[in-house]
């Protein structure tokens, strides 16, 4: 019986692997870069086009609205649960895609699931890209889509800021700045595989590229460049693993084993923890970058973890 038990989930997991495979290769087609030194537009526009129909085919929406609106010219959007939602919390999404590529509708991916299972409203903007606006472009749009928000009525406490990827990134490094101001900071960060270190210092950028189905290092150090042109890389504004993270909000970090950025994560628990900020790292065994995008058993179970992590901070 055990036997029989064991060859069924061994056949589940073959067809969930055939299932997952065309969107598996979309995703590896939007991640490549073909050396640091070429960032070849005509790619870049591809890479662009294939992210916003992804996040139209997959995007669960089920039980959703989606309203669109500008915010000086920047495209931004609202996902909102149909069943009703609490009007005095929100989720700011900053979305991935190394700097270089990412919109309004990829964003709807992880936009949408978060939105289903906290609840809570989600806003989306779709920042400017490198190579044709570096940094500080995407920093600037960042504190502009916060400013929106709290133009609104809502409190810092009031938002929770996530991210993932270069959004990451993005929510660690807009949070570095409203500390720096001497703003008030959000109530919580939700992590989803955050790019941490531009350095690439981390043990995981050798020892796991051969098992990461996504991210490679070219693909890495391409989007890095075209972001930071010749910046410090250290710089915290670039590489939040490196900035004082006294005070940060209580934060959720998800990683996957078999990915590039893992140490990414695993290093800014630690200084996390040294700064006394309450950190959760889950590290989802046998999963691979951003995993949570995909239509499967673990995406669902650990957005699931991102519902009960709120509802314990909330």
């Amino acid at each position: 019986m055990k036997h029989h038990s064991r060859r069924e989930e061994l056949a589940g997991q073959r067809a969930e692997k055939q299932r997952l495979a065309p969107f598996m290769r979309a995703l590896k087609a939007i991640h490549s870069a073909a050396t640091p030194e070429v960032m070849n537009v005509e790619d870049l526009e591809k890479q662009r086009k294939n992210q916003e129909l992804l996040g139209r085919l997959v995007a669960p929406m089920s039980g959703m609205s989606w309203e669109t609106f500008s915010l000086d010219g920047m495209d931004c959007a609202w996902i909102r649960p149909q069943r009703g939602y609490d009007h005095r919390k929100a989720i700011l999404y900053c979305h991935g895609g190394g700097y270089t590529s990412g919109t309004l509708g990829y964003s709807r991916i992880l936009g949408s699931k978060l939105a289903m299972v906290t609840g809570l409203q989600v806003m989306s903007f779709e920042y400017r890209l490198a190579p044709e606006s570096p940094y500080p472009a995407a920093v600037e749009d960042a504190l502009r889509a916060w400013d929106h928000l709290m133009h609104l009525g809502l409190g810092a406490r009031d938002v929770v800021v996530a991210g993932d990827s270069a959004g990451g990134n993005l929510a660690l490094v807009l949070t570095h700045k409203l500390k720096e101001a001497g703003r008030l900071l959000p109530r919580n960060l939700l992590l989803f595989s955050p790019w941490t270190d531009m350095t690439a210092s981390g043990r995981s950028y050798q020892e796991r590229e051969a098992i990461d189905p996504v991210l490679t290092l070219n693909y890495i150090y391409a989007t890095r460049d075209a972001y930071a042109r010749g910046q410090d890389l250290s710089d915290p504004c670039l590489s939040p693993l490196f900035a004082d993270l006294t005070g940060f909000p209580p934060t959720l970090i998800q990683a996957g084993t078999n990915e590039l950025l893992l140490s990414d994560s695993v290093r800014l628990r630690n200084r996390m923890l040294k700064a006394s900020v309450p950190c959760k790292l889950e590290v989802w065994d046998k999963m691979w970058h951003v995993f949570q995008t995909f239509p499967m058993k673990k995406a669902n179970e650990a957005m699931e973890h991102v519902a009960s992590f709120l509802m314990g901070t909330m």
